[in-house]
C-alpha cells in the first residue's frame, strides 16, 4: 500500500513534482501548479504516467534527504551489486520548466533503468514520440515534453526506457523539459552539473535571508523551504498544496483539488514566513492580493487561481482510480463560491502583521482593506460555510465570527498604530458587539469549550 508520506517535493517556484521513495515521479503539472498532469499515477496506475529511475537490482536499504537548506533531493540506494545516489531537483525558472536528475555510482556496478511514461491531461492522453537530435520529444495538444540523456533509450510499451550500468565516480544526468507545443524547434539542452549548482546556490541564497535563530531551526527552515517551494513566483500567489484529491481518509469522497490559493492559507504562510524575516514574499503576495479581489467587498472569494483567476470550476476525473481507490478525483474547486467569513479577519490581520514587520505600505492598500471592513459592518451577522467548507446549508460557526471581530481589531490597530483614517468609534462597537454575542451563543456549558 502506498502512503502519502512517502513522497517528497521538488519545485521551481511555477509548479512541483512528487517523488517516491521507489524512485518514480508520479505527480507533476506542467507548466503551473494547476496546470493539467503529464504524471499522474499518484491519483492512478503507471499506465496513467510516472517517471521511474530506479536500480533493476533488489534494494537492500534506501535513505533520502534534502541537500543542507536546499530543495535538492538526494536519495541513496544500496543494492547487493552495489550502490548509487539520484540526485532530483528543479532548477527556479529562467526560462522552460526542467526536471533534472543525476545519478552518481558511489561503490560497485548497479544496473539502472529509467522508464519515463508521459500522459497528458491528468492520465489520459498517450502523446507522439519522435527521435530528434539525440532527445525524444513527446508531443499532444498545447503541450510537449523534451527528454535527453547520455545513456541510450528506446521505446517501449508505450513508455521511453533506458537501462544502464552506473559505475563508482560516473554521474549520469537525465533531464525532462517542458515547451509549448506550438514552437517548432524544443529548448536547447541544458547542463545539467551547472544548473545543480545555479539551484544549490539559489536556495543557499534565500535560507541565508532567514532571520530565526531560535530552537529547531533546521525542522522550522524545512518547513519554510516547502512554504517558500507553494509560491507562483510570477504573481506572488501562494497555493494550499501542490496536488488535487489526496483523500482526507483513505477510501472517502473528501478528495479535494488544493492548487490555488486560499486567503486562509496563504496567509498564515505569510505569517510564518514574515516571522523568520522573509519580508519579499510579503510585498509579493500583498501586490496579488490587490489584484485579486478589486472589485465589489460582497465579491470577495475565498480562493483564487496563481494569478488571480476566479472561476475554479469543479469537475470529475473519471478515469483515474484515485489514491488507493478513494475517489472520486476532483479538478477545480466549487468551494470558491461560498461565503466564509473568517477570511476577512485572516486577511486584515495578515495585512497588519506585513506593516508591523516594516514592509512598507502600499498606496491602494488601506482603500481595500476599509471597504473590506465596510461590507463587514453589515456582512458578519450572516450565516456561512465555515473553515471546513461545508457543502450543506450555512450555519454560524463560532470561528467566523472570531474572526470577523479580529477583522474590526486589527482595523482599529491600523488607526491607532499607523495613524490611518477610519471610523474607530462604529468599529469598536461591531468588535464589542461580536465578542459579547460569541460568548453568549459560542460556549458550551458542559465541555466548558466554544
Amino acid at each position: 500500500m502506498r502512503r502519502i508520506e512517502d513522497y517528497a517535493l521538488i519545485g521551481d517556484l511555477h509548479t512541483a513534482a512528487l517523488v517516491g521513495r521507489d524512485g518514480s515521479i508520479d505527480w507533476c503539472c506542467l507548466p503551473r501548479f494547476d496546470s493539467g498532469a503529464c504524471f499522474a499515477a499518484l491519483l492512478g496506475g503507471p499506465d496513467n504516467g510516472r517517471w521511474r529511475l530506479a536500480p533493476a537490482a533488489e534494494v537492500v536499504r534506501s535513505t533520502r534527504r534534502y541537500r543542507h537548506d536546499t530543495l535538492i533531493l538526494e536519495s541513496v540506494i544500496e543494492t547487493e551489486a552495489g550502490s548509487n545516489r539520484t540526485v532530483g531537483f528543479m532548477p527556479p525558472r529562467t526560462r522552460a520548466p526542467d526536471i533534472v536528475r543525476i545519478v552518481e555510482g558511489l561503490d560497485g556496478e548497479v544496473p539502472m533503468r529509467s522508464e519515463v511514461m508521459i500522459r497528458f491531461d491528468y492520465g489520459r492522453i498517450v502523446p507522439w514520440v519522435r527521435r530528434i537530435d539525440g532527445a525524444r520529444l513527446a508531443v499532444a495538444g498545447p503541450d510537449a515534453l523534451c527528454f535527453r540523456t547520455a545513456v541510450e533509450a528506446r521505446g517501449e510499451d508505450m513508455a521511453t526506457v533506458a537501462d544502464f550500468v552506473v559505475r563508482p565516480g560516473e554521474r549520469i544526468p537525465f533531464t525532462l523539459t517542458w515547451f509549448p507545443s506550438h514552437r517548432r524547434e524544443p529548448p536547447g539542452p541544458i547542463d545539467a552539473e551547472v544548473a545543480l549548482g545555479q539551484t544549490e546556490d539559489y536556495w543557499l541564497e534565500w535560507a541565508a535571508s532567514c532571520e530565526h535563530t531560535g530552537a529547531s531551526h533546521e525542522e522550522i527552515h524545512e518547513s519554510l523551504r516547502i512554504l517558500k517551494a507553494l509560491t507562483y513566483a510570477p504573481t506572488g500567489g501562494i497555493v494550499a498544496a501542490p496536488s488535487t484529491s489526496l483523500p482526507e481518509v483513505i477510501g472517502g469522497p473528501r478528495n479535494w483539488d488544493y492548487r490555488f490559493c486560499w486567503l486562509r492559507d496563504a496567509s498564515l504562510t505569510l505569517s510564518a514566513m514574515l516571522d523568520c524575516g522573509y519580508r519579499d514574499e510579503a510585498r509579493a503576495w500583498r501586490a496579488w492580493l490587490l489584484r485579486a479581489v478589486a472589485g465589489d467587498p460582497a465579491d470577495l472569494q475565498i480562493m483564487y487561481g496563481l494569478a488571480g483567476e476566479r472561476r475554479l470550476d469543479e469537475r470529475e476525473i473519471e478515469w483515474l482510480a484515485g489514491f488507493e481507490g478513494s475517489r472520486p478525483v476532483r479538478i477545480g474547486n466549487a468551494a470558491h463560491r461560498q461565503l466564509q467569513l473568517d477570511v476577512y479577519g485572516e486577511v486584515i490581520d495578515a495585512a497588519y502583521r506585513t506593516r508591523r514587520h516594516g514592509v512598507r505600505a502600499d498606496a491602494d492598500e488601506w482603500s481595500l482593506l476599509s471597504t473590506l471592513l465596510g461590507w463587514l459592518e453589515e456582512g458578519w451577522r450572516r450565516p456561512d460555510a465555515g473553515i471546513w467548507e461545508v457543502r450543506g446549508p450555512e450555519r454560524h460557526f463560532t470561528h467566523s465570527k472570531v474572526m470577523a471581530w479580529v477583522a474590526f481589531d486589527r482595523g482599529i490597530r491600523f488607526h491607532e498604530e499607523f495613524g490611518l483614517p477610519a471610523p474607530v468609534k462604529r468599529w469598536h462597537r461591531l468588535r464589542d458587539e461580536i465578542r459579547d454575542e460569541v460568548l453568549a451563543r459560542g460556549w458550551s456549558v458542559e465541555p466548558q469549550a466554544f
